[in-house]
């Protein structure tokens, strides 16, 4: 497998989507750069709008950040496309020649410049989404969708080089890359995180209203599903790492600890304790899950997964409930409702482990059955194979 991408005369003869699967470091690192640009500016507009009353102008410093990350990463995005398509594009050299790594990325640049024409027309017509408004925009559904798929391109990336090299038994990610995965996948949660804010027991501490008589769709059944959308948010990034390696030591810790801090910067005068709780609580987990390894190997690589999911969202957030009772009062929730939030969660989590650990493409699914029937049971060539060289001795090794 060549290192470097293949001419521009050799790309219409590759076979649909073998389009030079590796990427340099360089390549790698320059489309991360693009993507912390882009999310910085989403970070950055995202803090004004939640401490800034009288934001009526689209024409903003935290926007010219976010709208020239998006200009960074497509721009990024042709570079890396310019050696692997051929001199002459058309749409059926477009698709074949894209490797898969960046089709992706490509759709989410796609989303961003569609959301961001539409965004600027809607604050023309219809003025500055304020509150809650924010997160039902439609223009803002495209934006951020945008940026989880582009800044997801770094991770992409190294598991396409990755897959073109030896394989082993357990793949592993060491040193730079498993630094950029790591920091692809945390940039590729902030947005879904800044996105979900307003539901979410990362915001604040969700802790309860106190009310006595609590109805279906009380402010208190609120909280509980930013508790279940919360589990599924944080667990979903480090189980879909988990499918492809072996997860670094202190990634599903990152993963957990960015979000919950740069969710605290976002609102500005939120309370500390919460994400260092979090965090907290995440490394306990994790130490203590990388101590049971050998145990929890045991139980085959989705069981053990699964039964983390069920584990982890109950101590993390018992662990919050616990430490507010000295920061914050304590939950206002009685037993009934604490016992059955933690184990919502746990289900919950358990659920997400399940689901996004054993579904799979429906191409993989169609490839594994017929391998496993192959092995069962022999084919009549085989067997007669067999039957012939009964007696002949074995062949040695070279």
């Amino acid at each position: 497998m060549p290192t470097t991408p293949p001419s521009a005369t050799a790309l219409p003869d590759l076979p649909d989507g073998a389009a030079s699967a590796r990427f340099t470091a360089r390549e790698r690192w320059t489309l991360a750069a693009a993507s912390l640009w882009l999310v910085v500016g989403l970070q950055l507009d995202a803090f004004a709008h939640s401490t800034i009353p009288d934001l009526e102008t689209f024409w903003t410093p935290w926007h010219a950040v976010m709208y020239s990350g998006i200009a960074a990463c497509g721009l990024t995005l042709v570079w890396l496309l310019r050696s692997r398509l051929p001199q002459t594009v058309t749409y059926r050299s477009l698709l074949r020649a894209t490797p898969s790594a960046l089709r992706l990325p490509v759709i989410g640049m796609a989303l961003l410049l569609v959301g961001g024409g539409i965004d600027t027309l809607w604050h023309n017509l219809f003025g500055i989404e304020k509150g809650l408004e924010i997160f039902f925009s439609p223009s803002h559904y495209l934006i951020i969708a945008g940026m989880v798929l582009v800044a997801a391109g770094p991770a992409l990336m190294v598991a396409s080089s990755a897959s073109t090299g030896p394989t082993t038994a357990e793949p592993r990610l060491r040193g730079a890359d498993a630094v950029l995965t790591t920091i692809s996948a945390v940039l590729a949660a902030i947005p879904v995180h800044i996105y979900t804010g307003h539901a979410s027991a990362l915001e604040e501490p969700l802790l309860g209203t106190g009310d006595t008589d609590m109805s279906s769709f009380s402010l208190d059944a609120q909280m509980f599903h930013a508790y279940v959308g919360s589990t599924v948010v944080l667990l979903v990034p480090i189980l879909l790492i988990s499918r492809r390696w072996r997860l670094p030591v202190a990634a599903p810790t990152l993963l957990v600890a960015a979000p919950a801090f740069l969710i605290c910067l976002v609102l500005g005068d939120a309370e500390l304790w919460l994400p260092v709780t979090i965090t907290a609580a995440t490394a306990v987990v994790e130490l203590v899950a990388r101590a049971l390894a050998p145990r929890l190997r045991a139980l085959g690589p989705d069981q053990s997964w699964i039964v983390l999911g069920l584990a982890a969202p109950a101590v993390v957030w018992g662990a919050v409930l616990a430490v507010s009772t000295v920061t914050a009062g304590g939950p206002a929730w009685n037993l009934h409702m604490i016992s059955g939030l933690l184990a919502l969660v746990a289900f919950t989590g358990a659920g997400t482990a399940w689901l996004v650990r054993r579904v799979q493409p429906a191409g993989a699914a169609a490839q594994v059955e017929p391998a496993r029937s192959a092995q069962a049971e022999p084919t009549q060539a085989e067997r007669t194979q067999a039957e012939l060289t009964q007696g002949e001795p074995a062949p040695t090794a070279p």
